[in-house]
Formats: C-alpha cells, structure tokens, sequence
C-alpha cells in the first residue's frame, strides 16, 4: 500500500478501536475528562495516557473488554521482567493472530505448502508457539509441532521431513545446527529461520555475532521478528532483512522518550504500540519496556510500512556502572563474539547508587584463559567485570529452566520505590 494508504487506513481502524475502547474497556471508561474521536488522527495519540506493564498488571480485569462467555483462550506473558500477566482473547482475536502470523512468514518468504518446523511450545499458557502453528495453517503452509524437544528429535524430523523453515530462539538454533553440523546430518533443506526472543541486527543494523554464527552453522537466511503477548502483533524482517515491518492494519507504532513524548524515526526509545482490531484486552499505547527505534524510510522490497529495529535492551534493565549507562546486551554482544564461551549468563547488584556486573561463563574447553574474554568486554564495555567459569550443567539451568525463554540477565539490584503516578485523563466519546 502507499504511504497515504496506509495512513488513512489505521486513521480509521484507530477511530473505530478508540471508540470500541470507550465503550467497552471499564479501564479506559474510569479515565475522567472528555475527549472528541470525531476528527481524531493519529499524531493525537500523545493526548491520552500510556499504560505499562505495572497497570496492566494492577488493573488486570479492568482491561478485559467482553463478557467471560466470549474468551476463547487465556495467556500470560513470559515474567521475563516481573510477575506474569493474564491475556485474554476472544474468537475474533485468535482469527486476527492467525492473519498476524500469515503475514510475518509470508514477509519472509514462506509460501503455501512449505513446510515450517515449529520448537517453540503450544502448552503452559504460552500465546507465541500457537501463534505461529495457526499462522502456518492460514497461509497454507504445513506446522510440524515438535516443540522444546531434544537436538536428537529435531534433528530425526529435519532428516526425515525436511522442513523448509524453523521457528525457535536464535541461541538455541544456533546449538541445533552445531549439533547437525557435529553428527553430519545434512540441513540443506532449511531455507529460513524464523527467529524468535532474541535480536540479530546490532544498532547499526548489521548482523550480530549471534547472528553470523547462525549464518556459520545454517545454509539458510535468518530472520528476526519482535512481538509480545500484550500487543497481540508481530514485527517480522523481509527479504530486505532491514527492519521488522508492522503490519499497518493490526498496530499503531510510536517510539516514546522518557517523559512520554514521541521520538521522530531514527531516535532510540521505548517501543509503544496501539494494537489495532483487538476485542478481548485492547490496549491504547501500550509502552513495552523494550527500547529500540522505528525506520520510515521506503524498504528495498518495495513496502512503505514503518518498521522496528532491533530490541537494544530492556528499560528497566539499564545498568549506571561507574558512570557509564548501558544495556546487558552490551555485554552479550561481547560474550557471543567470545569463541572461547559456550554458555553465559550475567548478574547485576547495587544500591541504587552504583550497579555491578559479573559474568558467569562455561567454556568450550574448561579451563581456558579469560583473558582475550576480558578484553573484548572492556573494548565494548568500557569496563573491567569479574568474569567467573561455571560448570555447563550448571550455567544452562540458569539460563534455561527459569522461563520459556532463555534468561541471560539476572537483576538482583534493590527494588526503587514505586513513583506515585500521575497523568493527564480523558474519556472517550463519539
């Protein structure tokens, strides 16, 4: 669609949501004041106040929008940050997310009757890994349910079945194909990965190490998507690979500074989004927590979509060490590029005045120096860490059996004081 298309077209997929919002929603109907939809537009948005994670978690029943007969399937986040959330979604927001998900593998180049291998979970209250098993089927395409399962099943179904894609977290996929690799089981077959949970572009837009490894290991293109289970949408790169692109009739993109302000394209912020056509918990710009920046600009695959970059880390996963403000994924940039590391993770303490940062690694042969580890994080970092070697077994429980997703940032920093919030209200009327 063209530019002007595409603004009209969320223009008034956003009236409608507003109004629905006011009438349906008992959160957004508690909100005092009076606010006009009539000639509402899009850059109008900043008027009415954004909700996070802690008031969607507070007021969790105040955002559901239908009556309990007409939820049709109940989620929670992952708690990656914080206590896990209830979602609920009705019919309708199950055939939007199988539309949603259509879209993203059609995006990357996934086609009717390809088959997609899927290692991520559909059970334990998990919205991801039946998102993509409903996405392959309204495309055409062909899901193989194999889930968090083991390198062995994996690869029997890729030497038996030959898919032609794989949806999973990069770091995972990445010990997949060592192994392939290891056992000299041939995975010329997958074409695409779908990659989930983590970034593989840099600020700059490059490939990450993480990523040039999955390139190393895989004869296949990689992709990287961003989404959550609050916005319902997913952000999927095409053949461009520059950019996930939203999808203009599902979700309204803003990049937010810390006041609350919108940022113009190309400024780094927190990822806001107003997801659009959504009945069972809809949500007016929903600040995720995660900071990244929007691209605008024409994409080369011929989409004027605007387009996210790539997650740069967690708002409040912000570390001050020693006058130096980062993110953790600073050091996992460091740690992924390290040839010597199999397996890592980081913990961070303080007061509130200071932060700290040590590194617990297993090493691909136990025993080896740190020294050239060191280095690389210094020249990242600008810092001197303690890094500590740790048995494999022992790391990888970390990593992996706390959360569906692998957790690498372990915040054990002391609690600040919850700010008393305040901002200004609106009701909403047609």
């Amino acid at each position: 669609m063209a530019l002007e298309d595409i603004r009209r077209l969320q223009t008034r997929l956003l009236r409608e949501h507003l109004e629905f919002c006011g009438k349906q929603s008992p959160y957004y109907r508690s909100l005092p004041g009076d606010f006009d939809l009539s000639g509402f537009q899009i850059a109008d948005l900043i008027k009415i106040p954004a909700a996070d994670k802690t008031i969607l978690s507070e007021k969790n029943d105040m955002f559901i929008a239908v009556p309990e007969a007409e939820i049709r399937d109940i989620s929670f986040t992952s708690g990656t940050i914080g206590a896990s959330c209830r979602i609920a979604y009705t019919e309708s927001d199950l055939d939007r997310l199988a539309y949603n998900d259509a879209t993203g593998f059609a995006c990357s180049g996934i086609d009717r009757g390809d088959r997609v291998l899927l290692t991520c979970t559909l059970d334990r209250c998990f919205i991801a890994g039946l998102a993509y098993f409903m996405g392959a089927r309204r495309l055409g395409a062909t899901a193989i349910r194999n889930g968090i399962n083991s390198l062995e099943s994996h690869a029997d179904i890729i030497m038996r079945l030959k898919p032609g894609a794989i949806v999973g977290v990069p770091s995972f996929l990445r010990y997949l194909g060592n192994f392939l690799r290891d056992n000299k089981i041939d995975s010329g077959c997958v074409k695409r990965l779908i990659c989930i949970g983590e970034p593989l572009r840099d600020e700059n837009m490059e490939t990450s190490s993480l990523g040039e490894q999955l390139l190393q290991v895989w004869s296949a293109r990689i992709f990287s998507t961003y989404a959550s289970s609050e916005i319902v949408t997913s952000f999927t790169e095409c053949s461009a690979q520059c950019g996930g692109h939203l999808p203009p009739d599902l979700a309204v993109l803003e990049i937010l500074d810390e006041s609350g302000n919108p940022l113009p394209p190309g400024d780094v912020g927190e990822v806001t989004v107003t997801p659009l056509q959504v009945t069972g918990m809809p949500l007016i710009r929903f600040r995720t927590g995660d900071i990244s920046f929007m691209l605008d600009s024409p994409c080369r695959c011929g989409r004027f979509s605007p387009r996210i970059g790539p997650i740069l880390g967690r708002k409040a996963q912000m570390l001050k060490i020693k006058g130096t403000t980062l993110f953790p994924g600073t050091f996992f940039t460091a740690l992924n590029s390290s040839p010597e590391i199999a397996e890592y993770y980081l913990e961070a303490s303080g007061d509130g005045f200071s932060d700290r940062i040590e590194i617990f690694v297993a090493l691909k042969d136990p025993g080896t120096r740190l020294d050239q580890v060191a280095k690389r994080i210094q020249a990242k970092s600008r810092l001197s860490v303690p890094i500590r070697e740790m048995p494999m077994e022992d790391v990888r429980k970390k990593v992996f059996s706390a959360s569906r997703k692998p957790l690498r940032f372990f915040d054990l920093r002391a609690a600040p004081a919850k700010n008393i919030r305040s901002a200004d209200a609106c009701e909403f009327s047609s």
